[in-house]
C-alpha cells in the first residue's frame, strides 16, 4: 500500500440583499462523489463483482487541513475510481478528528458529498465567500502541493438542512496529481440520477433555493404493480425534481410505507439513497443482478401498461456496496 497525505474539504456562498443567489455554471456538473463505506475491501470486491472495476489501489492516508475552524486530524484508507461513469472516492475512516469520521459515525456507510470543480483559484475563493455570505459555513478543507501548483477542495457545512454536503474542488491546469479518477467505464452504465431520501421535501428545497439551487418541482404520480421486499406493496410517495446538472437531483418523501425509503432513513439518516441506472430489458437486467447475489427490494411501474409514457422500476438491495441502493429505470418505446 502506498502512503499519501491528502483529504479535507469545504464549500460557501454570498448574495446582495433583496436580490436571488445567483448559482455558478460548474454547478451544473458533478465533478466526483466522497463515498464513505465502512469496510473499503468488501466495497472493492462487490464492485468487481459488477463488472465496475474501473479503479485505484487502496492507499493510506493522513487527514490533513482544517474541520471546524480546527486542524483535522486521523487517518483513512482511500480509493478512487468510477461508479459507471461517476468519478468516486471511496473513503474508510480509521481515526476520528475529521467530517469523514464524523459522518460514518453518525450514518454508517454512505454518499457523503457531491463535489464540483470550480475552473479556477478565483472562482473557489469567490464561491466561498459567495456561500458564507448565505450563512453556509465551511465544515473542512484542505489543499496538496503537486509539481503544477496547489490543489485546494473545500466542504460546505450544508448536509443539517440540504441533507448532503455540498463540496468543491480546484486542480491546478487541471492536474489532479494523487486525487486522479480512472477514464475507463468497462461496465458501460450511465448514472441518470442522484436520489436522496428525506422526511419533508419542502423545507429542503427552500433551503438550496436560497443557495441559488433551482427550487423543486413537486410531482405525485400514480403507481401500479408495487412489490415489497417479495410481497404486494402498498407503498406511495412525493417527488421533488432538481435538473440543473446532467443528471436529475429526485428527493423522495415517503408518504405511506412500509419502503425503501423509510428503511433508509431508519438505517442512514436522511441523506443519499440511490444511483439510478436506464435498463432496455428490465427483466434481463433484473436477472444479471440477481445473478450476483443484488436482490430487488422495491419495485413498481407508472402510466398505462405498453402505452407511451409508461415505464417499470425496480430497486435493487446494493447495501453491501456502501449504504445505497440501485434502481433501474425502463420506460415504454413503441415498436417501429
Amino acid at each position: 500500500m502506498k502512503r499519501t497525505g491528502l483529504l479535507a474539504l469545504g464549500f460557501l456562498c454570498l448574495a446582495a440583499p433583496g436580490r436571488p443567489a445567483e448559482l455558478p455554471e460548474f454547478y451544473r456538473t458533478v465533478d466526483r462523489v466522497v463515498w464513505i463505506v465502512e469496510d473499503l475491501d468488501r466495497t472493492a470486491r462487490e464492485l468487481r463483482r459488477i463488472g465496475m472495476t474501473s479503479f485505484t489501489e487502496t492507499e493510506e492516508a493522513g487527514v490533513e487541513g482544517n474541520y471546524r475552524g480546527k486542524p483535522a486530524t486521523g487517518s483513512v484508507r482511500l480509493m478512487s475510481g468510477r461508479f459507471a461513469d461517476v468519478a468516486v472516492h471511496w473513503i474508510e475512516p480509521r481515526s476520528s478528528g475529521n467530517a469523514f469520521a464524523d459522518f460514518k459515525d453518525r450514518h454508517g456507510s454512505g454518499v457523503f458529498a457531491l463535489v464540483h470543480r470550480a475552473p479556477s483559484e478565483e472562482a473557489f475563493d469567490g464561491e466561498i465567500e459567495r456561500l458564507r455570505g448565505l450563512g453556509v459555513g465551511v465544515l473542512q478543507r484542505g489543499s496538496l502541493e503537486t509539481y503544477a501548483g496547489k490543489i485546494r477542495w473545500v466542504f460546505f457545512d450544508t448536509e443539517r438542512e440540504g441533507k448532503y454536503v455540498l463540496g468543491l474542488i480546484h486542480f491546478p491546469g487541471n492536474d489532479e496529481g494523487p486525487l486522479t479518477v480512472p477514464t475507463e467505464n468497462p461496465s458501460g452504465r450511465t448514472v441518470v440520477q442522484f436520489a436522496f431520501a428525506v422526511k419533508r421535501l419542502e423545507p429542503v428545497s427552500e433551503y438550496w433555493a436560497r443557495l441559488g439551487f433551482p427550487p423543486m418541482r413537486f410531482t405525485h404520480g400514480k403507481l401500479r404493480e408495487l412489490r415489497y421486499r417479495g410481497r404486494p406493496g402498498g407503498f406511495d410517495m412525493r417527488l421533488g425534481w432538481q435538473r440543473h446538472g446532467q443528471a436529475p437531483y429526485e428527493w423522495i418523501q415517503s408518504l405511506k410505507g412500509p419502503d425503501i425509503y423509510v428503511d433508509h432513513i431508519k438505517a442512514h439518516g436522511e441523506g443519499f439513497q440511490h444511483f439510478a441506472f436506464r435498463v432496455q430489458d428490465m427483466d434481463a437486467a433484473i436477472a444479471w443482478w440477481r445473478e450476483r447475489g443484488y436482490q430487488v427490494s422495491m419495485s413498481g411501474a407508472w402510466g398505462e401498461k405498453d402505452q407511451p409514457g409508461s415505464g417499470r422500476f425496480a430497486y435493487l438491495d446494493a447495501e453491501r456496496l456502501g449504504g445505497v441502493a440501485i434502481e433501474l429505470l425502463w420506460s415504454y418505446r413503441a415498436k417501429r
